[in-house]
């Protein structure tokens, strides 16, 4: 794996140390959004019948949250699948924007991370 001047080299068992906290990640997404699901189903599947229009904003509002909620979990989802599927493919820790090697001390504080610093900080710019 690719690292910046001055880093030292990744080893094999600090990469399969970062792989195995990725995949407990994705265990642990997939459940979460496994119960929202089930909670917003629930919510869907209550009647209503006699609820005043604060108690149907107040279950809007709820429902509205745990979707947002569910949404952010299945984008931080695809963000670890995808750096498990860098990994495997031997390109994780190499900047998808310049290809310039992300920096191990970056990748060990966001694993997920796909682009080098300065890269993001031209990202966030736009």
């Amino acid at each position: 794996m690719p690292v910046r001047e001055g880093e030292d080299r990744w080893t094999g068992t600090e990469l399969a140390e970062v792989r195995a906290a990725l995949a407990a990640q994705i265990t642990a997404l997939e459940a979460e959004i496994a119960a929202s699901a089930t909670q917003i189903a629930e919510g869907d599947a209550a009647d209503g019948a006699g609820d005043d229009q604060a108690d149907t904003g107040a279950k809007t509002y709820e429902r509205e949250h745990e979707l947002s909620l569910t949404y952010n979990s299945r984008d931080l989802l695809a963000q670890t699948e995808r750096a498990v599927q860098r990994i495997d493919a031997g390109t994780y820790g190499i900047c998808e924007s310049c290809g310039r090697p992300v920096g191990k001390a970056r990748l060990q504080v966001f694993p997920r991370a796909t682009l080098c610093v300065t890269c993001k900080q031209r990202e966030e710019r736009r």
